[in-house]
């Protein structure tokens, strides 16, 4: 297979942040994280009581904890409000040329948050297998409408879901507490779309990070079961920090100020297309989450993707990976590695010469997706097959 000979980037598994210039701010975060040790010892600290007078300005009273945190309560709900509001209105039908039925809809999942979902299911003719897309970090479902167009198209119906602080999801904008919760999520997201269509084989889609909590939710072997396959683009496997010093601190800093953003971290858009139209779409799109990544974010992309790495050997479900070699977000000898050791039975990988991260929005996406379609009819054909036999 071709590889790329630039070294890669130490960047996000996201379509739109960098794990960091930390380096430039690493010193600003231990001295922060100093000011909060030094802070903590000074609160634990025995003291005598004294009541001395109140000053003109402490007869004031300061804004309680509770009423601030009220207020940033109001602010989240205020903003996915909005989202969601941005998110209905995104244009889902394909006119006269597919005709489609399509809706979206709220999902509660598992810790009851509102989840905005969608379907594009085709109008006529046998329903052959149902895809589910999970997208990537900090874009959204209502991105991938021609690709469920082209899946339409082979009678493929289409199901997504925005994860949580997504798109119209709930939950502060580009902030994910745990991916843990994302997989669950899509655990549960699976199990409705399947009770609403039972005997319809399903598959599941993953793109960059999304990849990664396809990938582990689907090493349960109870998810497995449910699936003929999964499918993953540009799926952030390998992904470090910028510096040891990072990997070392994150874990403390990701839980004494998990919502803390690294400014600069995203002074520009990371090129993820050659297509010029579609790269300044994506970074014009409100619904994008183009700020500076969160530090618990960023924790949390590192611990997944540290647990696949270390587990590749024990995926077994069926896959069918793609990677565009000029990734300059992910690492796509990192989906060569998951090929090579995974003991699956039904596996398949394409490199893309020369192909950056979003293959779906390059210029050649019918292409990109008229590969994936080819790879689930394939194995439709097997599972069908396995199924007449008694083995599926």
């Amino acid at each position: 297979m071709a590889s790329t000979s630039a070294e890669m980037e130490q960047l996000t598994s996201g379509a739109s942040n960098r794990i960091i210039p930390i380096l430039k701010t690493l010193r600003k975060c231990i001295i922060f994280i100093l000011s909060i040790i030094v802070s903590l010892l000074l609160l634990l600290r025995p003291r005598r009581r004294v009541s001395p007078l109140p000053s003109p300005e402490e007869a004031i009273p300061a804004p309680s904890r509770r009423w601030r945190r009220k207020m940033a309560w109001k602010l989240e709900e205020e903003d996915t409000a909005r989202r969601r509001s941005l998110a209905e209105g995104v244009e889902m039908g394909f006119g006269v040329e597919i005709p489609c039925r399509w809706s979206s809809s709220l999902f509660y999942g598992r810790r009851g948050n509102a989840l905005f979902s969608r379907s594009w299911l085709p109008l006529s003719g046998e329903l052959r297998g149902i895809l589910i897309i999970i997208h990537g970090l900090n874009e959204h479902s209502g991105r991938y409408s021609q690709f469920a167009k082209q899946l339409n198209s082979s009678n493929l119906g289409v199901y997504a879901m925005d994860w949580i602080g997504h798109g119209g999801s709930d939950g502060l904008h580009g902030y994910v507490p745990s991916l843990d919760y994302v997989v669950s999520d899509t655990e549960a997201f699976l199990e409705k779309i399947r009770s609403e269509n039972p005997g319809i084989p399903c598959f599941l889609f993953g793109h960059s990070t999304g990849g990664a909590v396809v990938l582990k939710a689907a090493s349960s072997p109870s998810v497995e079961d449910m699936l003929a396959g999964i499918v993953l683009t540009s799926p952030a496997l390998r992904v470090k920090p910028a510096h040891p010093i990072v990997g070392a601190i994150a874990p403390i800093f990701s839980l004494v100020a998990p919502r803390f953003q690294f400014k600069g971290a995203n002074k520009r858009g990371i090129p993820v297309t050659r297509d010029p139209e579609a790269l300044l779409a994506k970074y014009s799109d409100p619904l994008v989450y183009t700020g500076p990544i969160r530090v618990r974010t960023g924790h949390e992309i590192l611990r997944i993707t540290a647990y696949l790495t270390r587990n590749f050997k024990s995926i077994t479900v069926p896959f069918f990976v793609l990677h565009g070699t000029d990734d300059k977000v992910t690492d796509p000898l990192a989906s060569q590695d998951l090929y090579n050791q995974a003991p699956s039975v039904f596996k398949d990988i394409k490199l893309y010469e020369g192909f950056l991260h979003d293959l779906l929005f390059e210029p050649e996406r019918e292409e990109v997706g008229r590969d994936i379609i080819d790879w689930m009819m394939k194995r439709l054909d097997d599972v069908n097959g396995s199924a007449a036999a008694g083995l599926w």
